[in-house]
């Protein structure tokens, strides 16, 4: 049998993406192997987000490159998109496909079909989920943007927002549930935009996918702030099996960066919304991503970022240090801040996020939650997650994997996990 070996970088909807792409292949009679062994097809699913994602990018090609050199290379996604000749220049890449052709890599290498030499801007969309993990999958239910961040290229690289029906949405999601599956996660690039272009939205899905038997668990995976409505926080509330959790980018605790970033919610409004939901779930976990040293940031603009995150009930944050993309508005801007000083204000954030999220688990030691057990073994121990997502563990038991079980937190929380009992 012929083999094929993936590596995913950057999100969940590349991961989502990825499984689609290698299903494919074994529906063809492919093999999957690990990526770090010799194999006759590689897929390389990239990111554009981070200069330290393009890297490792470079560094996955060589390694393919280095197990089989006879093989077939293909790099795909986001920075294959958005700078296809600097991959170009990389010795041993065979097909370097953007996002409106990389779903048809299987034809591509079976008939030996031609590709771009530029990728075309991507316009099509592939509904999409993750496999190899027993107890969630990644659900790609919407992509591209329409917002254009002054710090953003992913709409460059995804294009134009869009997404399938409810009814074909659903289909999938049955596909999904006949796999075994219990957790589902919506991810998109825009998530809250779901079916704008078909007169649909994004609560409609939700109350269709509650209903559907097989799937007992939901997570919305992020949304922007000004597309959670307080209808769909309400259905949350309500909802049988849409978990707690809600992922709200933030990007910057300042209205002035705010506004050069050209995000379309001010503080005022973040943290309304963010009220709204503890008012409605006070036990809900609530992340958000924030982004330091973007351009302009002076340390005031920061001071307030600190003192604004301190005073919401945020679980924990994502932080990301502000990394310069070739093509995005930002690179017009002045005040660029030295890489230094970008990094220590990330470390003052990932304090405080520390702190949030200890703040957060504490109040929930001892109390009552319902976990769905993983099949990740780690020192003998199993671990799980919590409807609003507290990471738990318990004695490793084979018959638990897959399941939801009710369990009581131990009293004490230890590096980020609680000890759960029965």
């Amino acid at each position: 049998m012929p083999t094929i070996a993936a590596h995913t970088l950057g999100c969940k909807l590349n991961f989502a993406e990825t499984s689609h792409i290698v299903r494919r292949f074994v529906a063809a009679g492919y093999r999957v192997v690990d990526f770090h062994e010799p194999a006759d097809v590689y897929v390389i699913n990239t990111c554009t987000v981070t200069a330290v994602a393009e890297k490792k990018c470079r560094n996955a090609i060589r390694q393919a490159t280095a197990s089989n050199p006879q093989a077939v290379v293909a790099v795909v996604g986001c920075f294959a998109q958005n700078d296809a000749a600097q991959i170009a220049a990389i010795p041993g890449v065979t097909y370097i496909l953007g996002n409106n052709d990389k779903h048809r890599l299987l034809d591509i290498v079976q008939q030996h079909l031609p590709v771009p030499t530029q990728p075309d801007t991507p316009v099509s969309f592939q509904l999409s989920y993750s496999t190899g993990d027993r107890t969630r999958t990644f659900f790609k239910i919407q992509d591209g943007c329409d917002y254009f961040c002054t710090y953003c290229a992913i709409p460059y690289a995804r294009g134009r927002s869009r997404s399938a029906s409810v009814e074909e949405t659903l289909a999938m999601a049955r596909e999904i549930a006949n796999s075994g599956t219990k957790e589902v996660v919506l991810t998109g690039v825009n998530t809250g935009t779901f079916g704008q272009k078909q007169g649909d939205n994004l609560l409609q899905l939700l109350l269709r996918l509650d209903e559907l038997d097989g799937i007992e668990r939901y997570r919305i995976s992020s949304i922007e702030p000004n597309l959670l409505t307080d209808d769909i926080i309400r259905f949350v509330a309500t909802s049988r099996k849409f978990a707690h959790h809600f992922h709200i980018p933030l990007q910057a605790g300042s209205d002035s960066v705010l506004a050069t970033m050209h995000r379309r919610y001010t503080t005022a409004y973040y943290a309304e919304k963010v009220g709204v939901i503890k008012s409605l779930m006070p036990e809900a976990c609530v992340a958000a991503d924030l982004m330091v040293g973007f351009h302009g940031e002076s340390q005031a603009d920061f001071d307030d970022a600190c003192r604004f995150v301190d005073s919401l009930p945020l679980s924990y944050l994502h932080v990301f240090t502000y990394s310069e993309r070739p093509g995005t508005a930002a690179l017009t801007l002045p005040g660029r801040i030295p890489m230094e000083e970008r990094r220590r204000r990330s470390e003052v954030m990932h304090r405080l996020s520390e702190r949030k999220k200890e703040d957060f688990y504490r109040q929930h030691a001892g109390t009552r939650q319902t976990v769905l057990w993983e099949s990740d073994r780690k020192g003998g121990y199993m671990m799980g997650f919590t409807d609003n997502y507290i990471r738990c563990r318990r004695r490793f038991e084979p018959a638990l994997v897959n399941t939801l079980q009710p369990v009581t937190l131990g009293s004490d929380c230890r590096h980020d996990v609680f000890d759960a009992a029965d």
